[in-house]
């Protein structure tokens, strides 16, 4: 077999990623970058018949929202969110997607999964049932939390819906980097390291996901029923649609997952224990705003706590690290003991042209990204660098198809289609090493797919859901209830076969016994549990 080439740089992270992997090159470990487990979370509103959010319980032969590992919910009782176990291969992840979908659609009766990430069908706050979870502590913990995000950022906000992507690096690959670079540091930490170098490069570059894969210009008018004074920020599409004629990503923008409270939250990337110190100080320290709104007004919990967090998932972040909790235990605790076992990628919309709400093509894409992300020299990232990524992510997400849209890019003003070649180029060694046992060569086919969103704006989901509005005459709402009608109506064709229903139905049954089984249990009274949970510390 003839060796490869060995790669040449032509930008500086290519020249860096490129002596990396000719490293790994010469050790015979290139492969090494292959088989990195990938997990997806999916979310999505349940609507009634009539396109409007569902007041029924979360169905029960689902199973338990509070024990099933696979079938939950999220902020609502109607906001359903599905994830699948990590698998090497992302066929398989996409397989599994399938598969709980076609077995949720089994218990839906009338009810249609929307295919949009940002709301439609809610007449206020009051139409968004916070989503229960029994009577243990746990349950009522979680309850409340969501108790909390209503009174402080209205209920809303919390019913947008995304996808998550989960990417844990493989375990081979860190011990060969370790060797590569010498490194002092124990592997454990030498690892975390390496995540939060990935997540810094990330942030740098996340822009691009927005870019090719957002999938939310427009907007109901009626997600601004409780926030009026935001709707004069938008142009009108139609009588009930706001939008940006460039917009990628309103989900991603600052009328979504964004908070005042947040913006001038400084959370420490640099490092694992600068991560978990500054998410911990946040989580403890008052918020004047949040006093006011009270914890206990009533004997009624309104919110876990007064502080800036009430609990580590409420910092909306683009990525996080992750680690997998134990029974009852804080996320900050568990990375601080474990170090970190994987990533979430949280900017992804639901593709409203696909089924799933994502492709293959488009996971193997985020995989490359994510490794040309740990492979390239990730500086330390300033308060400065923070508000200028975020900037960057704004601009992107409200006007990302403009043309000659610049972005910052080191101090300096880049077009964005120059930045984004100049990242595709980089991820092309990656791609490479990627196929190499594939004769598809299903990477660097996914790179060119996106190679061609960025010559042509125009053929990227966003400006494809706008132009089918435009030659459909659709509102927003009508044009997500025509996809989400033509999604439900394929998985009820496509039913799932006996094998995999009896799995999945035994998954549900076992779910309820482990909830009963939970709330059998005697129980603390609940500000003492509490008091245990909060005063857990990462010493």
């Amino acid at each position: 077999m003839v060796k490869p080439t060995r790669l040449q740089g032509t930008y500086p992270a290519m020249t860096q990623i490129n002596n990396t992997l000719n490293r790994l090159r010469d050790r015979n470990q290139e492969q090494l970058l292959c088989g990195g487990l990938k997990g997806i979370e999916k979310e999505s509103l349940r609507l009634n018949q009539d396109g409007l959010i569902a007041q029924t319980h979360h169905p029960y032969g689902l199973g338990s929202a509070l024990t099933h590992p696979y079938i939950t919910t999220d902020y609502s009782e109607a906001l359903i969110e599905l994830i699948t176990p990590p698998f090497a291969d992302i066929s398989d992840t996409l397989t599994y997607l399938h598969r709980i979908h076609q077995f949720v659609y089994q218990h839906l009766d009338n009810e249609i999964l929307l295919a949009s990430s940002m709301p439609c069908g809610i007449n206020s706050d009051e139409s968004i049932r916070i989503a229960e979870y029994g009577t243990s502590n746990i349950g009522r913990m979680k309850h409340i939390y969501r108790h909390g995000l209503w009174h402080r950022y209205g209920r809303t906000m919390q019913a947008i819906a995304g996808i998550h992507f989960n990417y844990s690096v493989p375990d081979a690959l860190w011990s060969a980097l370790h060797q590569i670079q010498a490194s002092p540091l124990h592997l454990e930490q030498f690892t975390a390291a390496g995540y939060f170098g990935l997540i810094r490069n990330f942030q740098r570059i996340g822009w691009l996901i927005l870019y090719l894969f957002g999938a939310s210009p427009a907007i109901c008018k009626s997600f601004f029923n409780s926030r009026p004074e935001l709707k004069q920020q938008f142009d009108e599409f139609d009588s009930h649609t706001l939008y940006h004629p460039y917009a990628t990503s309103l989900r991603m923008s600052d009328i979504g997952y964004k908070s005042k409270n947040q913006a001038n939250l400084c959370i420490d990337y640099n490092s694992l224990s600068g991560y978990v110190s500054s998410l911990c100080k946040a989580i403890s320290t008052p918020y004047p705003d949040y006093q006011k709104i009270g914890v206990v007004v009533g004997q009624e919990y309104r919110q876990l706590n007064d502080n800036i967090l009430q609990i580590e998932n409420e910092f909306y972040s683009t990525i996080r690290p992750k680690q997998i909790t134990e029974s009852c235990e804080k996320p900050t605790v568990a990375l601080k003991h474990r170090g970190v076992r994987y990533i979430e990628m949280r900017s992804l919309d639901l593709d409203v042209f696909q089924a799933l709400g994502i492709d293959a093509h488009k996971a193997r894409f985020v995989e490359a990204l994510l490794l040309t992300c740990l492979l390239t020299d990730s500086p330390m990232i300033s308060e400065q660098d923070h508000l200028i990524h975020n900037a960057n992510q704004l601009v992107v997400a409200h006007e990302g198809r403009k043309p000659g849209l610049l972005l910052n890019k080191n101090q300096q003003m880049i077009p964005l289609s120059v930045w984004a070649n100049e990242i595709l180029e980089t991820m092309r060694p990656v791609c490479a090493i990627l196929d190499s046992a594939d004769p598809d060569q299903p990477y660097s086919f996914a790179l060119e797919q996106q190679q061609q969103l960025i010559e042509n704006p125009d053929l990227t989901a966003s400006a494809r859901q706008l132009a089918f509005m435009n030659q459909q005459s659709q509102s927003f709402a009508s044009f997500a209830h025509t996809k989400s009608t033509e999604h439900a109506n394929y998985f009820k064709q496509n039913k799932l076969d006996s094998l995999n229903t009896s799995q999945f139905t035994e998954m549900a049954s076992q779910s309820h016994d482990k909830q009963h089984e939970i709330e059998a249990t005697p129980q603390l009274p609940f500000d003492e549990f509490l008091n245990r949970y909060f005063s857990q510390t990462c010493d």
